[in-house]
């Protein structure tokens, strides 16, 4: 639960901490008790400017790829989301079609309070097109800053979901790589090999189609066709395999870089993370202020 708080959540959960010790330390009605809550907001205000200042750096600094040309390595898609093949991936909450989901449950109690009941999150891939080919987006471990929200009563439970859908525009960055034909290790004299042991294993077909004599034997002259026959259809499926769609794929980058999803335009999105900075460093240097005007 906390890796998909800070995944989704966390410039909120960083500055409701900032104000739970702003509560905490006019509730102790002590110069001591305020110092120690300013003292611990300097460094976890310290650590979010800095967190909210990289993604906005990530974002603004790296280029939009098309698919067709992207480098392999950290690279930023926008594109229309599609479903992959197959069962479409509903929604728990909702029972609607989507490319992802994110929902929670909460039940009102007597006291007219809210507990969490359920929750979720999808963990499935989909597709992002952007008109020049199509990659598949992994979800797994990205912040997903989505803005689709809807919020409903059903009885004392209170339903909230996030949804991508179908055709929805989406930024994505991260890890960008590509497996296929250009992973492909194929090996012509092994794969001949094999092909021609396959015959082996049934020498009525290899007679019917290399003895050219009827004896009933392949002879030498017979085996070399037959190797020039199986050279040439293993050649053809290299062809084919080579020929092959190339499967695009968005993920985790590895080490400290980032991995962001969203809904949203990435001026939007780099000018909201830019606003937690200056947030985030406003409250650090208003903690540093406060500390000394304590004891005078």
């Amino acid at each position: 639960m906390l890796v998909r708080l800070r995944r989704g959540y966390g410039n909120l959960v960083t500055s409701g901490a900032q104000l739970v010790l702003i509560a905490v330390g006019l509730q102790t009605e002590s110069v001591v008790g305020m110092a120690i809550c300013l003292g611990l907001m300097a460094p976890i205000s310290l650590v979010a400017w800095t967190s909210a200042y990289r993604r906005t750096r990530a974002i603004d600094d790296t280029p939009t790829s098309r698919i067709a040309s992207a480098a392999q390595g950290y690279t930023e898609l926008i594109g229309q989301g599609k479903a992959l093949a197959g069962v479409p991936l509903i929604s728990p909450a909702s029972q609607l079609p989507c490319l992802w989901y994110r929902y929670t449950i909460e039940r009102r109690d007597s006291d007219n309070k809210w507990h969490m009941e359920a929750r979720g999150e999808s963990d499935a891939s989909f597709i992002l097109d952007d008109g020049t080919g199509q990659c598949a987006v992994d979800p797994e471990g990205a912040e997903m800053l989505i803005s689709k929200k809807d919020t409903w009563m059903r009885g004392e439970r209170r339903y909230t979901q996030w949804l991508l859908i179908e055709r929805q525009s989406i930024y994505a960055l991260g890890q960008f790589v590509t497996h296929g034909s250009v992973d492909l290790a194929l090996d012509l004299g092994q794969d001949v090999g094999q092909l021609l042991a396959d015959w082996k294993k049934a020498p009525g077909g290899l007679l019917g189609r290399f003895d050219l004599d009827g004896n009933g034997e392949i002879d030498l002259r017979e085996w070399e066709l037959a190797r020039a026959q199986a050279r040439r259809e293993v050649l053809a499926s290299h062809r084919e395999l080579r020929g092959a769609a190339e499967l695009h794929l968005m993920r985790q980058p590895a080490g400290r870089r980032h991995y962001i999803i969203s809904d949203l335009d990435p001026a939007k999105l780099a000018r909201r993370y830019r606003l937690w900075a200056w947030f985030h460093l406003v409250v650090f240097f208003g903690a540093l202020i406060a500390l000394p005007m304590l004891w005078n």
